[in-house]
């Protein structure tokens, strides 16, 4: 079982990312599940959500612990909450940040992961570039696709055209793509 736990605040779409992740792994004949976690949060509040991913039936239903990948869609909230919790020395990060990591006091810290499986991108600006909106959660599929390698492009687009339709449907599949494709050269250059 691959699990997965999404941070950011109200309002990104962090519920939506993690039923859109869930949809995806569907989408290619696995059993997934996503949920929330959160209360009566009002919007920017810190909320977390979970998708777990496997190939026979998932009947856990609790938070996810120790996750095998983060998506971090906020990066305020670094030094606002132990996003890294549980996370194995093997697993992957898909941060939204338009800073390197030096920037953000991390580099030290990800030294204990593989390179190629850190990574950030700027998926704020995407969204607002593709889309018109602040909702990081799409093209951060599209980069966890790439890194992770769990789901494929083609499955997070597939999902994104159940979910939205006509011009947003085209917005963040670009958005999803572009990221996609940072987040595979990111990768290539820490292999270099």
């Amino acid at each position: 079982m691959f699990q997965v736990r999404i941070h950011g605040r109200g309002g990104q779409g962090v519920v939506t990312g993690a039923e859109m992740l869930s949809i995806a792994a569907f989408l290619e004949g696995r059993h997934a599940q996503a949920f929330p976690s959160f209360g009566s949060e009002r919007t920017g509040a810190p909320v977390v959500a979970f998708c777990r991913i496997a190939d026979k039936e998932i009947r856990l239903r609790e938070p996810v612990m120790e996750p095998d990948a983060l998506i971090i869609q906020d990066c305020t909230l670094l030094h606002q909450v132990d996003v890294f919790s549980g996370l194995s020395e093997n697993g992957y990060v898909v941060l939204n940040t338009n800073h390197t990591l030096e920037e953000l006091g991390l580099a030290e810290f990800t030294q204990r992961f593989r390179a190629e499986r850190v990574v950030t991108v700027s998926a704020t600006d995407l969204s607002l570039k593709h889309v018109g909106r602040n909702a990081p959660n799409v093209p951060l599929l599209g980069a966890f696709a790439a890194v992770s390698g769990v789901i494929s492009l083609d499955s997070v687009i597939a999902a994104i055209r159940d979910k939205f339709s006509g011009k947003v449907a085209e917005g963040n599949i670009a958005a999803a793509t572009e990221a996609y494709n940072i987040a595979k050269a990111a990768m290539e250059a820490a292999h270099a």
